[in-house]
């Protein structure tokens, strides 16, 4: 008998995931990937409050996945568990970071690569160490996108449960140990992958840049819409 009262699991019916799988995080993405994955043969499956799409991909050797959205450590978490459960080995979350340094633009893309912890997820998985991406599945999303003409930067990141508690003190403290954004989700989601031992990585597009004197949003711009559209094909490509 598990120590653990509910375990995640594939129950009679459901899918058996093969391949890459993408996990968006934000609803707004929602209508970027499913018009990216028009003319590919998918099904749809029922996943909690999010979508699930299996797509048999070009020929029958490369199929792959799509999930989302799950906002926040815990729904990304319940996800992921699911995801994982379904056959999920390697998945790629995909969403948007604010900066916390002046190397990191609105706009640029981050291959996240280890986190500080604020979130009450991780400690439950009982991970030692610093939650960590997995470097030879983030090496290769970063070689595809170098292909393709996308700039991408690496480097640890912030996770917080608190996007409305990022405090000033914070932000400075952690830019200067080195750290270059901020997120709801990655660390949880490294902590869960380390444990079920699949491949973890995360792409992230700056949204906003919490380390001026003024916070500064670019989420409304035209240029970040139309970038965070090009970011989103090409992980849907990459998947292919």
């Amino acid at each position: 008998m598990s120590e653990f009262v509910i375990n995640p699991q594939r129950e009679k019916g459901e899918p058996f995931l093969e391949g890459k799988g993408l996990l968006f995080v934000n609803p707004a993405d929602t209508s970027l990937y499913k018009k990216a994955l028009k003319g590919h043969d998918t099904s749809r499956h029922f996943l909690f409050n999010s979508n699930l799409y299996q797509v048999a991909g070009t020929d029958a050797s490369n199929p792959f996945f799509v999930a989302g959205p799950a906002v926040g450590a815990p729904m990304a978490t319940l996800t992921l568990e699911k995801l994982v459960a379904l056959g999920a080995r390697q998945i790629i979350l995909y969403g948007w970071c604010g900066s916390i340094s002046e190397s990191l633009q609105i706009g640029d893309i981050l291959l996240p690569t280890w986190a500080i912890s604020e979130e009450g997820t991780s400690t439950h998985y009982s991970q030692k160490n610093k939650p960590h991406s997995s470097s030879s599945l983030r090496e290769d999303i970063g070689l595809f996108f170098k292909s393709r003409n996308f700039y991408t930067k690496e480097g640890p990141i912030w996770t917080t449960d608190a996007p409305y508690r990022e405090g000033r003190a914070a932000v400075s403290d952690y830019s200067v140990q080195g750290l270059l954004g901020v997120d709801m989700e990655f660390s949880a989601l490294c902590s869960v992958a380390a444990y079920r031992q699949i491949q973890f990585a995360a792409v992230l597009l700056v949204s906003d840049e919490l380390w001026r004197e003024q916070w500064k949003p670019g989420f409304r711009k035209s240029s970040f819409k139309k970038k965070n559209s090009e970011v989103v094909r090409a992980l849907i490509e990459y998947c292919r």
